[in-house]
């Protein structure tokens, strides 16, 4: 696939790591000649330096032969311009924009094509702040989960939880779980992570403290097995602390404040009094989230949840090892600097989240072929978790029509549930597929998506699935 992005920022740096990987065609397109310079220095990508929605520079860039326009910029009239550009000059297939405004996110009529025939040529908008916010709700919805998403529609949903010492999880083999859940729970373990290091989830295989265990389950069968399987049940965040009144820190007080007790903290005073004029619920306070005396004085021991949500990584890990110094239970931090993430990641940070890994992952199945309802990327682009959907017939596809115990599945492919006729079959060996079906796959090594396409495609054929 020939793919051009615009913006060599953090969003757009990673989408070209993940597409070039993957031996797309990537050019990028940026103003800052350093960044896209340190981008071809570890990649195989084209680099054209100028700026992004001007048509010359498009043109310059190859916007002709682009399959995809990924606007990535930090300019939202940029992004949209230059896929107004791409459609009235090239009619380019997809074309998605990156959009931060709530000015302009609060009118979606602008870029709902299917309802607005005269709306902007976006065919995709993405939001990272909009992602991000709705990530950790679900966090919060979740005590003790390291990951959440949904697929199907939410009709399935996937959860990671640490294994800690003394839970009900560590020390006991996968297929003895089932006898500590109520017997109308299904779920199967898809995935094990020991020390950064996969390990393949047989039932033989026996879970150890510290390990990130990923459970697939339908949603009403989450909360018991989280409550269930962990050391003691997690208490429900009611009383929540925000660091930064930014576009994601207000969403957040904006969605929780009718339900929980929460403050905002944020040291602009212009940003307080606007964020203070549109909550009605929620205490804002002006202040330093990094000054020990404010969130003593702010009740800091009472917090269930403290949320660092700045535009700044250093404030964020400050004030979060603060907060769990002084007695939080549970922190979670916005950190986009990946050697940041390695080194704080369980220390006395509980979560820390990427907003451009969960912009990316939200993008990954536009760029995966194939009938790719949904993919998602877990453990900071380690592995990928995907829902496809089986098309042909037996005469025509690898995988309809037998078993999946009888596909010679990769070791790294791993089938966790099929959603057929809207009813969730969770994955074991006699289960068949059937045309249509939506099937749940986790992938330990991400590079094994285009071999998923193929074999859900009709058509294909291959030696080693005979």
């Amino acid at each position: 696939m020939n793919i051009m992005i615009l913006g060599a920022g953090q969003v757009g740096s990673s989408l070209a790591e993940l597409l070039a990987n993957e031996n797309n065609d990537v050019t990028v397109v940026d103003l800052d000649t350093a960044h896209l310079q340190r981008l071809q220095d570890r990649l195989d990508i084209r680099t054209v330096s100028g700026h992004a929605s001007h048509p010359d520079i498009l043109e310059q860039a190859g916007l002709e032969d682009a399959d995809m326009l990924i606007a990535a910029t930090q300019d939202d009239e940029t992004n949209i311009l230059a896929c107004q550009i791409a459609h009235i000059l090239y009619k380019t297939g997809t074309k998605i924009a990156r959009v931060r405004s709530r000015s302009y996110l609060d009118r979606p009529e602008l870029f709902d094509r299917e309802q607005n025939a005269n709306s902007l040529p976006i065919d995709v908008m993405i939001s990272p702040e909009a992602l991000v916010t709705d990530y950790i709700l679900q966090l919060i919805q979740y005590p003790g989960a390291l990951q959440v998403i949904d697929f199907a529609g939410g009709k399935v949903r996937l959860i990671a939880v640490r294994a800690y010492p003394g839970s009900i999880l560590a020390d006991k083999k996968i297929k003895e779980i089932k006898n500590y859940l109520p017997k109308n729970v299904t779920t199967r373990i898809v995935a094990l992570y020991r020390k950064d290091e996969v390990v393949m989830p047989t039932g033989e295989v026996t879970i150890r403290a510290e390990d990130e265990v990923f459970f697939l389950a339908e949603p009403k069968s989450i909360p018991v097995i989280v409550e269930d399987l962990r050391r003691q049940k997690q208490r429900p965040s009611r009383n929540i602390m925000i660091a930064g009144g930014g576009n994601v820190g207000f969403r957040l007080a904006q969605a929780l404040e009718n339900a929980h007790q929460v403050k905002l903290i944020d040291h602009n005073i212009k940003q307080a009094r606007e964020v203070a004029e549109a909550l009605d619920k929620t205490i804002i306070i002006h202040g330093d989230v990094s000054d020990k005396d404010l969130l003593l004085e702010e009740n800091i021991d009472e917090i269930d949840l403290f949320v660092a949500v700045t535009n700044s990584d250093e404030a964020n890990i400050i004030s979060g090892m603060l907060a769990k110094k002084l007695g939080v239970h549970r922190v979670i931090a916005l950190v986009n600097n990946q050697s940041y993430i390695e080194l704080i990641q369980r220390n006395s940070i509980d979560i820390a989240i990427s907003a451009d890994q969960i912009t990316t992952s939200h993008l990954l199945h536009y760029m995966r072929q194939g009938d790719t309802v949904q993919a998602a990327s877990l453990r900071r682009g380690a592995a990928e978790t995907m829902e496809v959907i089986a098309h042909g017939t037996m005469e025509t596809s690898m995988v309809i029509g037998r078993e999946i115990g009888d596909i010679k599945w990769p070791d790294e492919i791993t089938v966790g549930c099929i959603i057929r006729d809207g009813v969730v079959h969770i994955s074991h060996r006699t289960l068949t597929i059937e045309p249509e079906d939506h099937v749940i796959l986790f992938l330990s090594d991400p590079s094994f998506g285009p071999l998923v396409a193929k074999m859900f495609s009709p058509t294909e054929t291959s030696s080693w699935l005979s």
